[in-house]
């Protein structure tokens, strides 16, 4: 059955394998994608009004989708503008949620505005980063945020960073998904705080980061790091120390060459992951006392 006319498609049945980069999910009963604001209200309030759950993904980067999928409508949001407003030495970037993080930060470094170099080569939007505060090489979003644009209930509203109450690799607004919370904000628009550079350096320093994350970045399907560092420690670490590199599960395996990389090696299923999940947390508890905290989230029909 087609659900009524809405300003978007949606497709019914679609296999979030297509929409993750682990390549792995089974059907949303609806998919669709959103670019705007008004398109994002309608959906969500058609969505309540069926009764359906709705989940809201960026680029799929840090998502495992069970096989049995999910029961309701999953959405993206797509709005990719942005402004900058530029006061001296220092400027805020506005941006829409879909733009994307590797994108931008090339964009911007090469119009000579510092703050996003750490982010050359990540994975995913600028909203799947201010919802997880994403961060490597000694940067993250927490550092940058000004303030962050939302629809909630279907009322747009603007939030100072403090409200998203940021920890590492975690924000309000994750830790209320992780808790059931039925119909979270979605996450419109973030400002970003900017300071003037030479464009030159920047490029540098992104052309150095780039190298440095080819080297160590396994090829394949992967969501990229699979648990969060524990405090003054790295996962992929005490993973490797406990002798589990290169273990594999069905179709996915611990990667070789990083292993807080889990890789869909050949047409890994959902239960292989979470049963390389389960032995790696099993693993490095047992021989070091370490609790492995996951930083992907994982879809569900339960959720």
């Amino acid at each position: 059955m087609q659900p009524p006319a809405l300003p978007i498609e949606l497709i019914a049945d679609e296999p979030l394998a297509r929409h993750t980069t682990w390549r792995i999910g089974g059907p949303a009963r609806y998919y669709g994608e959103v670019r705007s604001v008004d398109a994002a209200r309608d959906l969500a309030g058609w969505a309540a009004a069926q009764r359906l759950p709705l989940i809201w993904v960026g680029g799929g980067t840090n998502l495992l989708a069970l096989d049995t999928g999910f029961a309701g409508v999953v959405a993206r949001y797509q709005a990719q503008t942005w402004h900058l407003a530029e006061h001296g030495n220092d400027a805020l970037l506005h941006i829409d949620a879909g733009a994307p993080m590797a994108g931008t930060a090339r964009r911007i470094g090469a119009l000579g505005w510092r703050g996003l170099t750490w982010a050359e080569g990540v994975p995913g939007t600028i909203g799947g980063a201010v919802f997880g505060n994403a961060g490597c090489y000694g940067g993250d979003i927490a550092g940058l945020l000004a303030q962050v644009t939302v629809l909630t209930n279907g009322v747009v509203e603007e939030w100072p960073a403090s409200r998203m109450s940021y920890g590492y690799r975690t924000s309000a607004l994750k830790e209320s998904v992780a808790q059931g919370e039925v119909s979270p904000p979605l996450i419109l628009a973030a400002t970003l705080r900017l300071t003037h550079a030479d464009p030159a350096v920047l490029q540098a320093e992104m052309a150095r980061i780039a190298t440095e994350r080819k080297g160590k970045t396994p090829w394949g399907s992967s969501c990229g790091s699979v648990f969060k560092n524990p405090p003054g420690e790295s996962a992929g670490r005490l993973i490797e120390a406990a002798g589990l590199k290169g273990r594999r599960v069905g179709g996915a395996e611990i990667s070789p060459r990083h292993a807080n990389y889990i890789v869909n090696v050949d047409s890994a299923t959902s239960n292989d992951v979470l049963a390389l999940i389960a032995i790696a947390r099993e693993t490095v508890l047992h021989q070091f006392g370490v609790e492995l905290e996951l930083e992907v989230r994982v879809v569900s029909s339960s959720e």
